[in-house]
């Protein structure tokens, strides 16, 4: 008797505990939860030394499309960027100067970036079954030097 008295006992503490841990969840309202967990939303400055971008870009829309062309390259923002060594992080490592002309690797992106645009805008948009603009994932597929295009040994000649 007392066996199975204790063993009531310890079912309603456990059944008190989830309806307190129940009760203390429900009160906190959704967004008071998310925002405990959520980080800070982040904000980025007006671009500045667009030569190539259109220069009514803002900052959230220059980093999506910087974020766009890491992932198609395989690169790195420092691929093309200069570090400032004037400027560091909480970690005190130096923060990227996004306006240094500095790298030759920026002025290949931007003359890569004039050829997407002139080959969508003066071959692409003429062609009526074409769907998709070129790209920089198009020729790179995620590396930063393209691999030369082989074609397979047992391919046919093209017909004509």
């Amino acid at each position: 008797m007392k066996a199975r008295f204790n063993a009531l006992c310890s079912f309603a503490a456990t059944l008190l505990a989830a309806a307190a841990l129940t009760a203390i969840t429900a009160a906190q309202s959704p967004q008071a939860v998310l925002a405990a967990t959520s980080p800070q939303p982040v904000t980025y400055p007006a671009p500045t030394n667009l030569k190539v971008l259109p220069n009514s870009m803002t900052g959230q829309q220059v980093n999506d499309l910087m974020q766009q062309w890491q992932a198609a390259l395989g690169a790195r923002c420092s691929s093309c960027h200069a570090k400032d060594y004037g400027k560091t992080d909480p970690d005190g490592r130096p923060l990227l100067d996004f306006a240094s002309d500095s790298k030759p690797m920026k002025a290949v992106a931007r003359a890569m970036a004039k050829m997407t645009d002139e080959i969508n805008t003066i071959y692409i948009a003429h062609i009526d079954s074409s769907a998709d603009p070129v790209t920089c994932g198009t020729c790179h597929r995620g590396h930063l030097s393209p691999d030369p295009f082989v074609a397979p040994a047992d391919a046919p000649p093209p017909t004509r």
